[in-house]
């Protein structure tokens, strides 16, 4: 265990960046923390290494991507209609089953060793939403949680017309953690209509966009989203070029 505590965490706004380029990125930060770790368990506390944390922000063309617990049935294209929806599909090694990025949606990959925090998974969990919950209470905006199902929701007390707003699937891994959030902030809603999103059948999917009647500055959600991440995880934030 890494004893030397190290709450500094590394944000880049990656931009509109094509998933795999996001995605090894990830995984290379991912497989770097956990190689610090790793060395660390053979060394003296005084001689340990700290752990590198990172918030990365971005935007993604286009993409379908499927959860390791999701069924590939979900996806309501075949290969012809990726193509002329200019949308890619990968399978990938989050929890959760299949969702929609794309230009106008807000992603969050947080790559913390949880070490550095809290070694609570679920909390981490909430502590995500949650920070979604009260990014959308600044514009007036009421979200909150279903029993059950991972995400944050509007219409979710009366769970009438419940919709989905932020979708969340992480991977952990010796309490490091990737992959993250996905918020709709002035998202082609329209995209989600070729997927079962999440394996959720019942239920719609919105946008910040869609329920406030205007399309919110995404580079000001960004900044609100990333100023409540850093109060509830007690972050002390970097913030680097890309």
């Amino acid at each position: 265990m890494n004893i030397r505590i190290n709450k500094q965490v590394l944000f880049r706004n990656l931009g509109l960046i094509d998933y795999q380029e996001a995605w090894d990125y990830q995984e290379k930060i991912f497989a770097e923390t956990i190689s610090v770790k790793t060395a660390n368990r053979n060394l003296d506390s005084e001689k340990q290494q700290l752990t590198p944390n990172y918030l990365l922000f971005c935007q993604h063309p286009h993409v379908y991507t499927l959860g390791k617990n999701g069924k590939p049935d979900h996806l309501l294209l075949e290969e012809n209609g990726l193509a002329q929806k200019q949308a890619k599909y990968y399978r990938i090694n989050r929890g959760g089953d299949i969702t929609y990025h794309g230009p106008g949606q807000l992603v969050g990959y947080p790559i913390l060793d949880l070490d550095n925090f809290f070694t609570d998974i679920h909390l981490y969990m909430r502590m995500l939403e949650e920070s979604i919950i009260l990014t959308l209470a600044d514009y007036g905006l009421k979200a909150g949680r279903i029993d059950g199902l991972t995400g944050v929701w509007l219409g979710y007390e009366a769970q009438e017309n419940p919709r989905k707003i932020c979708a969340l699937g992480v991977k952990t891994s010796r309490w490091v953690t990737m992959h993250g959030f996905a918020l709709n902030v002035n998202t082609d809603l329209s995209y989600f209509g070729n997927i079962v999103p999440c394996g959720i059948q019942d239920k719609a999917v919105t946008s910040m966009a869609a329920e406030l009647g205007y399309e919110p500055d995404i580079q000001e959600v960004s900044e609100k989203l990333k100023n409540h991440l850093a109060e509830l995880f007690r972050m002390e934030l970097q913030v680097v070029n890309p």
